[in-house]
């Protein structure tokens, strides 16, 4: 199973957010951005949908920022993606072209246990969990500058 590119941002946001100092500067959207090498568009849409989700908090104006929430720092993987990627089937067997098996077919059935037994095996992880040594280190000392780009 692959992810879409909006929930690779979204994780990498709120494991992000999820090592900002409590006593430090308070993130913005912009710098959440510029630290994982995307577009501000992009991450303003991520941070809405983290936001609707209740697990980011966003506010705005001089002082502002983003923070995880309680619900975002306990979170679990499994069902952040779920929230992120949707409940869509794996192969699309309906539409405009629909599959000539979809009556007979096992692939299906297949295809919807193992993206289950996917989600299941992020289940037990939190968003506390993704940040542990040596990922939060990392996280903490990234700059924001693209090394690729000096």
């Amino acid at each position: 199973m692959r992810l879409t590119r909006f929930t690779d941002i979204a994780l990498r946001a709120v494991m992000r957010l999820a090592v900002a100092e409590a006593d430090g500067p308070v993130p913005t959207t912009r710098d959440v951005a510029e630290t994982m090498w995307v577009p501000a568009t992009h991450m303003a849409k991520v941070v809405a949908r983290l936001q609707c989700l209740g697990v980011v908090e966003a506010r705005r104006g001089r002082g502002g920022g983003l923070a995880l929430t309680g619900l975002g720092r306990n979170a679990s993987v499994g069902w952040l993606v779920r929230e992120l990627e949707g409940g869509g089937e794996v192969v699309a067997c309906e539409g405009d072209t629909p599959c000539p098996l979809r009556g007979a077919c096992r692939l299906r059935g297949a295809l919807r246990s193992a993206q289950e037994a996917f989600y299941a095996a992020l289940d037990p992880l939190t968003v506390a969990d993704l940040v542990a040594s040596p990922t939060g280190p990392v996280l903490v000392g990234l700059t924001g500058r693209d090394p690729r780009t000096g």
